[in-house]
């Protein structure tokens, strides 16, 4: 007889294996992100589109740098052997033509970084749009939380010196309100994924209780930031998510759930709603939408003048700034018209109309729709937020490289599609036993086969 074996500690369970491509898909796009948005120094756009390099600048060409011996070195990187799909081809499309504007940019040096930096990160996303598991884009989404959860708290306990435009406004380091905003806001439609996941919580890797929590830091800190090109931008990516990653229960609950939250929201808190909207500002500067409509007027006097091909990868940032003092178009599309022309504006709208469809598509599928519906909120979120900053349209930033994380995530959720859309395995009939000749006898002990 045999005893049970007795442990004073608790087994530890096996969990199962998850396919994953490694660890390099969370890393790169991040230390790519961080290193062109974060720095310890503030310095004004007329040293930036002179080309002037300092040792931040250097770092972060670096590490775009060290990102690319990286992938180089571990797979070799050569020309595709397949096709690429259509998103991959419009992608590639966006990021090679924004690349060549460099070629005729009046900032030579800003517009061959910035061109070089696109396609490190183009090469990037392609390689974890034909190699990354859906897992390995789940982890780097939440890396991304804890990153921003991370920049709240340094924001809080050691705020750096604010200029005369970010006085009132909450931020981390020398990042600007706005680029804070775009951060606070993709973290936010990412921990409200995870929270209303029901049909695939393998995919949440905390307890609801923390999510929760997130959400509470994160909504505070973007409200704190004053933007409200992202908060605008999040309450529409909000209504997308919730309206497509649960079908039609999803609809449903963001008709009843959204006009009750409305009312209370205009009854009980309409004069804090006033003062974020007006920000202290005059009633014709808010008609001006803060001086952007006078900067649009410019941009397009600019556009005129080289209307086909643009004016080149970086014009924009200092074109308006003897006129206007203000560097960018503060509108992707608009920055699109004057820095690529009419060419690489189409490029650009053809690459988000292609991602956004594509994403419907996927949405068909019951197993990938909280994905899509993520990323399909996502894409609401920077077409609103786009209306007043450039950044979905310009390389090296939070914004352009979370569309080509977006557009990678895709490809992978299309490659479990194939799966889905593919017929079971026929089972192999059982081989057939021979006819026992005439008169032999049956075996004593035959069993019947099943």
């Amino acid at each position: 007889m045999k005893l049970a074996k007795v442990s004073l500690l608790p087994r530890r369970r096996q969990r199962a294996v998850v396919p994953s491509a490694g660890w390099w898909v969370v890393v790169l796009p991040l230390a790519l992100m961080l290193s062109s948005d974060y720095k310890l120094r503030s310095r004004d756009v007329d040293q930036a589109v002179s080309g002037s390099a300092d040792l931040t600048v250097l770092v972060e060409i670096a590490i775009y740098g060290g990102a690319a011996l990286y992938l180089h070195h571990r797979f070799r990187l050569r020309p595709p052997a397949r096709r690429p799909t259509g998103l991959l081809l419009a992608a590639w499309a966006f990021a090679g033509y924004v690349a060549l504007t460099a070629l005729w940019s009046p900032y030579p040096a800003l517009g061959v970084v910035r061109g070089v930096q696109l396609l490190i990160t183009m090469t990037v996303l392609y390689t974890v749009a034909t190699r990354a598991q859906p897992r390995d884009l789940h982890r780097l989404a939440h890396a991304f939380i804890v990153i921003v959860l991370l920049s709240v708290v340094i924001g809080v306990v050691h705020p750096f010196p604010r200029t005369a435009h970010t006085q009132e406004r909450f931020n981390w380091l020398y990042v600007h309100p706005v680029i804070a905003g775009v951060y606070l806001a993709v973290a936010v439609l990412l921990v409200v994924s995870y929270l209303v996941r029901r049909e695939r919580p393998e995919h949440r890797l905390w307890p609801p209780v923390v999510y929760l929590g997130a959400l509470a830091v994160l909504c505070g800190a973007l409200v704190a930031t004053g933007t409200r090109g992202a908060a605008l931008g999040c309450a529409a990516g909000l209504v997308v998510l919730l309206a497509t990653a649960r079908g039609p229960h999803g609809r449903a609950d963001v008709i009843v759930v959204g006009a009750a939250v409305a009312v209370l929201a205009v009854l009980a808190f309409s004069d804090e709603i006033m003062a974020f909207v007006a920000r202290g500002d005059t009633a014709d500067k808010l008609l001006s939408l803060n001086s952007r409509t006078d900067l649009w007027k410019l941009a397009m006097r600019a556009y005129a003048e080289e209307p086909v091909f643009g004016r080149g990868l970086g014009a924009s940032r200092g074109l308006f700034l003897d006129d206007i003092g203000l560097g960018g178009g503060h509108n992707a599309f608009v920055n699109a018209l004057v820095d690529n022309g009419a060419a690489g504006a189409a490029i650009f709208a053809v690459l988000l109309v292609v991602l956004g469809f594509v994403l419907l598509l996927l949405c068909r599928y019951r197993p990938l729709r909280p994905d899509a519906g993520l990323l399909l909120g996502l894409l609401g979120f920077f077409l609103v937020d786009s209306m007043t900053t450039e950044g979905l349209a310009t390389p090296a930033n939070v914004s352009g490289i979370w569309l080509l994380i977006m557009v990678a995530w895709t490809e992978t959720l299309r490659r479990q599609a194939r799966v889905l859309d593919a017929p079971p395995p026929v089972a192999a009939a059982p081989p057939q036993e021979e006819a026992a000749p005439a008169g032999a006898a049956e075996p004593q002990h035959a069993t019947a086969a099943f």
